[in-house]
């Protein structure tokens, strides 16, 4: 499936999201880190031969973070990664609104999906591969070894992939 506009990914990311079977009340909490596994280690130790995450903070201005981390869900490929994620309250943690407490809960709340400003979750299957818009939620979206994970903070209407 082709998508073709930022707008049309938005709609299908809460779309996607709607889908799951998840509590629509409360408000979500931060997904608990791990313990260190063998495999969660950084990048820039060597090549990585299970699932590369690439988060790229966008405007938050924070140092972009590439990880390597065992493959499951996207959930699951995050929490072994140490990256600590926040849902909303009406969609619980099926969308992405906070990466390591960014942005600030001072700046937005995760009450709602946030208008103007969202967590966009792209993959790609290879190192040589090209990034394509995540097409399931974080809670189903499966990951194997060699495939990347990206997490971009999207505002207005970018919807540029992470680099790397």
């Amino acid at each position: 499936m082709t998508v073709s506009t930022p707008s049309t990914r938005l709609l299908l990311a809460v779309v996607a999201a709607l889908a799951l079977p998840v509590a629509l009340s409360g408000c979500a909490g931060t997904t608990a880190a791990a313990p260190a596994t063998t495999s969660a280690a950084s990048a820039s130790a060597g090549p990585c031969t299970d699932v590369t995450v690439i988060v790229d903070f966008g405007t938050l201005k924070h140092d972009p973070l590439k990880v390597c981390a065992t493959s499951g869900t996207a959930a699951d490929v995050l929490k072994a990664a140490h990256i600590t994620t926040a849902g909303t309250a009406d969609y619980g943690n099926s969308v992405i609104c906070r990466v390591d407490d960014l942005p600030s809960p001072a700046a937005e709340s995760c009450a709602k999906l946030p208008a103007n400003a969202y967590w966009a979750m792209w993959i790609k299957p290879s190192a040589d591969g090209t990034w394509d818009y995540a097409q399931e939620g974080v809670q189903t979206q499966a990951l194997t070894s060699g495939q990347y994970l990206g997490l971009v903070y999207t505002t207005g209407t970018d919807s540029t992939p992470p680099q790397g």
